[in-house]
């Protein structure tokens, strides 16, 4: 008896974090490593994007208690080095690329739970995106 069958998951949302509050965002979700994690996101996006030039960026925080950030820029074309991929995503799944190339390399540097789980709980959220398909090919 499969007993997710009859219970089914609710889908994750995403909550953008008000301008008031992104202040206490990073250090509730990560904590000491709040500025590791920052740091690795933006510098993955310059890789992945070669032509992101900076500019704001949007919290989301998730229903599962996850976390990414986006930035606020036109759709952006990714060639990732090492695996083939080359397509164009919306801001949105770039900054989960980011943020999940960012989070994975993290958790094996400082090897943290914390920063692990939110990998998982951003690879979750990101199986549910419109743009899952290419947002998975990037990072296999």
């Amino acid at each position: 008896m499969n007993i997710a069958a009859y219970h089914p998951r609710a889908p994750i949302e995403a909550h953008k974090v008000p301008d008031d509050a992104r202040i206490h965002t990073l250090p509730h979700h990560f904590g000491r490593h709040m500025l590791a994690v920052h740091d690795a996101v933006y510098r993955w996006m310059r890789r992945l994007a070669p032509e992101y030039s900076g500019g704001y960026w949007h919290f989301h925080e998730l229903s599962n208690g996850g976390f990414y950030m986006a930035p606020e820029c036109e759709p952006l074309l990714l060639p990732v080095e090492g695996n083939g991929y080359e397509g164009v995503m919306s801001s949105a799944a770039a900054g989960i690329t980011a943020c999940l190339f960012g989070f994975s390399h993290l958790s094996f540097r400082i090897a943290d739970e914390v920063i692990s789980s939110h990998y998982q709980q951003l690879r979750d959220f990101a199986l549910e995106n419109r743009e899952a398909g290419a947002i998975l090919a990037a990072i296999d």
